[in-house]
């Protein structure tokens, strides 16, 4: 009986070793400086779009109109074939211009040809969009992948942004974006995208992918200097471990009314809004 017992012991005092080296696994990196440069801020949801009057999302409108109402903007960001980076949410192109076309199989001269609907915009180019908010306030750029590409975007966004003298900070629901600035950028500010896949269930994710994302199983190979989790979703297992044994920096996305807003911003959260302008 006593081996027996001795033996439960040992196994218990194996697991919580076990559980404590994964949970330090797991840690992101942090008190990285430049956060401070984010906290305290708004950040409207592919730029302060209202296509009611005239201003599409992603769009350089969009963009000016957060500038003009002291919020910083999440927008997101595609390699297109010629090298060039269009800021445009979809891959396809379909909902935001009508027209059916891969961003990543077009070059930059292309895009003329596929006006923003609502507007006599087109889709705009990230160096297009650094303009706008250069000097003024920060941005939280998202890296969109296709095909494997994410060495190779995160490359030309870094040559863009050499030279850019706002704040910013990346993210992407993609690991391999991340590890690709860990191991290339490691002094930008980076951030890992996700929510509870195993509800949205996307087509393109296997089971396996859904899970592993879900319980951000990559933070290993990432550490993120922060989390973009969906609002809705901050009941999540493992977010919910990385705020209370980590105190992560968190981005709550995308919140559409101001009590919500308030709600998180009173425990520690950025966000990123859409649907209405701010006080």
């Amino acid at each position: 009986m006593k081996k027996l017992k001795k033996l439960a012991l040992s196994l218990a005092a194996l697991a919580a070793a076990s559980a404590g080296l994964g949970a330090a696994a797991m840690a992101p990196r942090r008190d990285w400086p430049g956060w401070e440069g984010f906290a305290g801020h708004r950040f409207a949801h592919r730029g302060l779009h209202d296509l009611e009057e005239g201003r599409p999302e992603n769009s350089l409108s969009a963009f000016r109109a957060a500038v003009e109402h002291g919020f910083g903007a999440e927008l997101d960001v595609h390699l297109m074939r010629d090298g060039a980076l269009a800021v445009v949410h979809d891959s396809d192109l379909k909902r935001v211009t009508g027209k059916t076309a891969i961003v990543e199989d077009l070059t930059a001269a292309q895009l003329a040809d596929y006006p923003l609907l609502g507007s006599g915009e087109t889709i705009p180019l990230l160096e297009e969009v650094l303009e706008v908010f250069s000097g003024k306030t920060p941005l939280i750029v998202e890296l969109k992948t296709r095909g494997g590409n994410a060495g190779a975007l995160v490359r030309a966004v870094m040559e863009r942004l050499d030279a850019y003298s706002g704040a910013y900070c990346l993210e992407s629901f993609d690991p391999n974006v991340l590890i690709s600035l860990k191991r290339g950028y490691p002094e930008v500010i980076r951030g890992q995208l996700s929510e509870n896949f195993l509800r949205s269930a996307p087509p393109t994710l296997t089971g396996v992918q859904r899970f592993a994302m879900t319980n951000l199983l990559a933070n290993p190979l990432t550490r993120p200097d922060f989390i973009a989790y969906n609002h809705v979703d901050r009941s999540a297992p493992a977010l919910r471990a990385m705020r209370g044994l980590y105190h992560v920096h968190e981005v709550s996305w995308t919140v559409r009314d101001p009590d919500t807003m308030r709600r998180l911003e009173a425990q520690g959260c950025v966000v990123i809004f859409e649907g209405f302008v701010p006080d």
